[in-house]
C-alpha cells in the first residue's frame, strides 16, 4: 500500500540553493487553488475529531454498532453483513464499489479500511457508548450502525459533538434529517415522509377515499413521525384515523393493542412496528381475525417480514421499502450487489444489507472526491449534490438536510402458490422517484450546525 512520504535530508547536507528550491516550491504551492495541491499540503489540516490521527497510517478505523440481541436482531445482522461485504469490496477495489465510487482503487485514499462491531441492542445509551470507546480508543475516522432512529438521533448528537462523521444505519425517523440533523450525519434509506408520500397514492387508489385507518404505532421517534406523515397524506382523500395504538418497543403482547383496533371498525390496519416487534403484531392480529375485516398495509416495511411472519400473511399486502433483490431485472448494479451478496452469504439480500452497503460506497466516493479524510472537506464534497450510481439508479445528497434523494420502492406480497423460489416474496410494483417525495429541506426543523 503506497503511502506519500517525504524524505528530510541532513541538516549539515543542505546548500544555500537547495533550501531556496525548497522555499520557492512552498512559494509556488501555496499560489495554486485548493483542489490541484500536492497531497503533503493538502492534508495540512487542522485537528478535528479524530483527524489526522485516525488518518495517519496505513489504515483507517471504522466503529460499528448495530443489534445483535433483543427486537431489531435479525436486521441488526443482516446489516452487519452488508457493512462487512462494502469493506471487503472497498478494500479489494471491487469492480461495483468503482461503479459507485470510481476513484477507488484498493482502500479509500490508498488506506485499508478497517472495523469494530458493538451489540446496541436498539438502546441509544449503549450504541453511544460503544462509539465513544472506538473514538477513544481506535481513533475512528467514521460511525455508523443503528436499527433504531432513537439510537441514529443519539449518534448524530455525538457525531457532532466530537466532529467525527456517522453515516446512518437503518432509521425510518423523520427527525434523524429533520429536527436532530447535525452537519457531521448523513442517512442513505428512505424515511417516513418518503415513504407515506410514495405509498399513500398507491393505498387510496387500492381502497378508495373517504377510509377509516387503525395504527398500531411503536412509541419512538420513528414510530410517531411514520403515523403522523401517513396520517398527514390520507388525510388529503379524506381518510380519518379510527383509533392510534401507541405501543413499546419489544412488547411481548399485543393483545390489549389489537382489541381496540379490531373493535375500531377501521378498514385498513397500518402496522407501523418495526422487526421482531411487526412479525409479532402482525401474526397475533391474524389471530385476533383483524384480516377478516379490515386490510394490511406496511408503510414501512421489515426486512424479513414475509419469512418470519409467514408468506400467506402478506399475500396481497402493500408496503413500502428501500430495495428488493428483483431490482436486478431493472438496475446493472442492484444485479452485481445481489450476485455479490448472495454468494458470500447464501440468500437474496434484502433492504438493510443493501442499505448498509451503500451507506460506505457513498462515504468512499465522498472522501475519495475531497482527496482527504479532513471532516469539513469530506462533508462538503458529499454537499455538492453530485449525482452517483447505485443499485437504485442516479442518487444524490441533499445539502440542505443530509438526506440522499432516492426512489421509494412499493411492493405487494405474492401468495405462497405464485413464489418463483423461496425467496420470490414480493413483486415489485412501483419505483417512485425521490425527488417529488421529498419535503421542503426546512419543513422538519433541520439546523445542520457548524463544520468545525
Amino acid at each position: 500500500m503506497k503511502r506519500l512520504m517525504i524524505e528530510q535530508p541532513s541538516r549539515l547536507a543542505v546548500s544555500r540553493r537547495q533550501l531556496l528550491q525548497t522555499a520557492a516550491g512552498l512559494a509556488g504551492a501555496s499560489m495554486l487553488p485548493a483542489g490541484l495541491m500536492p497531497r503533503a499540503f493538502a492534508e495540512d489540516r487542522p485537528a478535528v475529531g479524530t483527524f489526522p490521527a485516525g488518518a495517519s497510517g496505513s489504515s483507517v478505523f471504522i466503529g460499528i454498532t448495530v443489534p445483535r440481541t433483543g427486537t431489531y436482531a435479525l436486521q441488526g445482522e443482516d446489516e452487519l453483513k452488508g457493512y462487512e461485504l462494502a469493506v471487503e469490496h472497498i478494500n479489494s477495489g471491487n469492480d461495483l464499489i468503482k461503479q459507485i465510487s470510481p476513484k477507488t482503487t484498493k482502500g479509500v485514499l490508498g488506506k485499508e479500511v478497517k472495523f469494530g462491531v458493538a451489540d446496541s441492542a436498539a438502546k441509544p445509551n449503549e450504541a453511544v457508548q460503544a462509539e465513544q470507546r472506538f473514538i477513544t480508543e481506535n481513533k475512528a475516522i467514521l460511525m455508523t450502525g443503528s436499527t433504531s432512529s432513537a439510537v441514529a438521533v443519539a449518534l448524530n448528537k455525538l457525531a457532532q459533538r466530537e466532529k467525527v462523521l456517522y453515516v446512518t444505519g437503518i432509521s425510518g425517523s423523520n427527525d434523524t434529517t429533520g429536527k436532530d440533523c447535525v452537519r457531521y450525519g448523513f442517512r442513505q434509506c428512505f424515511y417516513g415522509q418518503t415513504a407515506a408520500a410514495a405509498i399513500g397514492p398507491i393505498i387510496v387508489k387500492t381502497f378508495g377515499k373517504n377510509k377509516k385507518a387503525a395504527y398500531l404505532t411503536p412509541d419512538y421517534t420513528y414510530g410517531h413521525t411514520v403515523t403522523k406523515s401517513m396520517t398527514d397524506y390520507l388525510a388529503t382523500a379524506g381518510w380519518t384515523t379510527a383509533t392510534d395504538q401507541v405501543a413499546p418497543l419489544g412488547a411481548p403482547d399485543y393483545s390489549s393493542y389489537l382489541l381496540n383496533i379490531a373493535n375500531s371498525g377501521a378498514d385498513v390496519l397500518l402496522n407501523v412496528n418495526w422487526g421482531h416487534d411487526a412479525v409479532l403484531s402482525t401474526q397475533q392480529a391474524k389471530q385476533f381475525g383483524i384480516f377478516d375485516k379490515m386490510k394490511l398495509v406496511v408503510p414501512y416495511q421489515t426486512p424479513f417480514l414475509a419469512r418470519e411472519a409467514g408468506g400467506d400473511l402478506m399475500s396481497g399486502v402493500y408496503a413500502a421499502t428501500d430495495f428488493w433483490w428483483t431490482l436486478e431485472d431493472k438496475y446493472p448494479l442492484a444485479k452485481m450487489f445481489v450476485a455479490a451478496f448472495e454468494k458470500k452469504y447464501g440468500y437474496k439480500p434484502e433492504w438493510g444489507a443493501n442499505n448498509a452497503y451503500m451507506q460506505f460506497a457513498l462515504w468512499a466516493e465522498a472522501v475519495e472526491h475531497a482527496g482527504s479524510f479532513f471532516p469539513p472537506d469530506v462533508i462538503k464534497s458529499y454537499e455538492e449534490g453530485r449525482k452517483v450510481q447505485s443499485t437504485v439508479g442516479e442518487v444524490y445528497f441533499r445539502k440542505e438536510d443530509h438526506q440522499l434523494v432516492r426512489p421509494v420502492i412499493i411492493v405487494k406480497g405474492k401468495a405462497p402458490k405464485d413464489m418463483k423460489n423461496k425467496e420470490d416474496y414480493y413483486d415489485v410494483v412501483e419505483i417512485v422517484p425521490g425527488e417529488g417525495l421529498m419535503q421542503k429541506p426546512d419543513a422538519f426543523g433541520c439546523s445542520l450546525g457548524a463544520y468545525t
